[in-house]
């Protein structure tokens, strides 16, 4: 991985892909304590910045591979970017997602034309059904996050915030990520320290499902003892990825971990000050940054919330619950 990749899906996505704004509230500065930019993949393609990787992906194959088709295995959001990058380019795709992902992401992806397998997390391994899919159609598998042309295309993300945070008149911060497998913090640490080396990537983490903090501090890849029982379902993965850690570990500070509940509240807050709606697992650089104000460093600090695929009921019920 390097930056040239990053540069070259970022001129295959060009003209495909949203620049996601950088948005700020004074009331979230107050919470903070300090300056809170907030770049909305929200508000990207499908809801999440996983339609990057999808399209980078997907883009970057041959012509046989598409016409033979792609295969992806996720919780949702790589679900539905890799399914609508392959539907652009008239490829067929067959997605694997847990049974019980979120009903609004698996008919989603099934509306984007993919072929839904769904398996169960806590007993089956979507890599073992991946692989033998792959093998048995002869599809070309496009991992989440270990994948170098997911991580490129996730790094054009960290291109948009080192732009931005340059007109924002910001260059010392530290940027939080939501941090699942790594894909988007090692490709955002990649770009960073291509771009804005004042700027550091720190993975964001639910509770209990810390394999990137943990890895981080170790200094060696750590794996989750539970395979579900967070409600940020877009960031739970078994631990880092073989490609992503190295990048993290060499590139990014130490990482956040933050509670559901602080997730549930920061969603509230994000539509009630900034009026974009974010899934649990999206919101947790930003629990981290308003909740955790001791564990970033500078005057101010860049979030990315990274989905807004969240349940409607779950959704409703946390607007509810934290008025703002």
């Amino acid at each position: 991985m390097n930056i040239d990749m990053i540069r070259a899906a970022a001129d295959r996505l060009d003209g495909h892909v949203r620049r996601t704004p950088m948005l700020s509230s004074p009331f979230l500065d107050e919470i903070a304590g300090r300056r809170v930019l907030v770049k909305a993949e929200c508000l990207q393609h499908t809801g999440s910045f996983k339609f990057r990787g999808g399209w980078s992906a997907v883009s970057a194959l041959t012509d046989a591979q598409r016409h033979a088709g792609v295969i992806a295995f996720s919780s949702g959001n790589h679900a539905q970017g890799v399914a609508l990058a392959a539907r652009m380019h008239g490829a067929p795709a067959v997605i694997i997602m847990p049974s019980n992902a979120p009903a609004v992401k698996i008919a989603n992806t099934r509306a984007l034309g993919a072929e839904v397998v769904l398996y169960d997390r806590a007993t089956e391994s979507r890599e073992a059904i991946g692989d033998r899919l792959a093998t048995d159609r002869g599809l070309t598998l496009i991992r989440p996050y270990d994948d170098p042309q997911v991580i490129a295309g996730q790094g054009t993300c960290g291109l948009e915030i080192a732009a931005q945070a340059h007109e924002s008149g910001v260059t010392q911060a530290d940027v939080l990520v939501c941090c699942g497998g790594g894909g988007l913090t090692s490709g955002v640490a990649l770009a960073l320290q291509a771009e804005a080396p004042g700027l550091r990537a720190r993975p964001c983490e639910p509770e209990g499902f810390d394999d990137a903090t943990r890895s981080l501090a170790t200094g060696t890849i750590q794996r989750n003892a539970r395979a579900e029982g967070s409600i940020c379902d877009a960031i739970v993965t078994p631990q880092p990825g073989e490609l992503t850690f190295p990048i993290m570990q060499a590139l990014c500070g130490p990482g956040i971990a933050v509670s559901d509940e602080d997730c549930l509240r920061a969603l509230a807050l994000a539509f009630h000050r900034l009026r974009i709606v974010v899934e649990p697992g999206g919101a947790a650089a930003l629990a981290a940054a308003l909740f955790h104000p001791d564990a970033a460093q500078g005057d101010a600090v860049i979030a990315i919330t990274t989905g807004g695929n969240v349940d409607p009921d779950l959704f409703a019920d946390a607007i509810r619950r934290y008025p703002g």
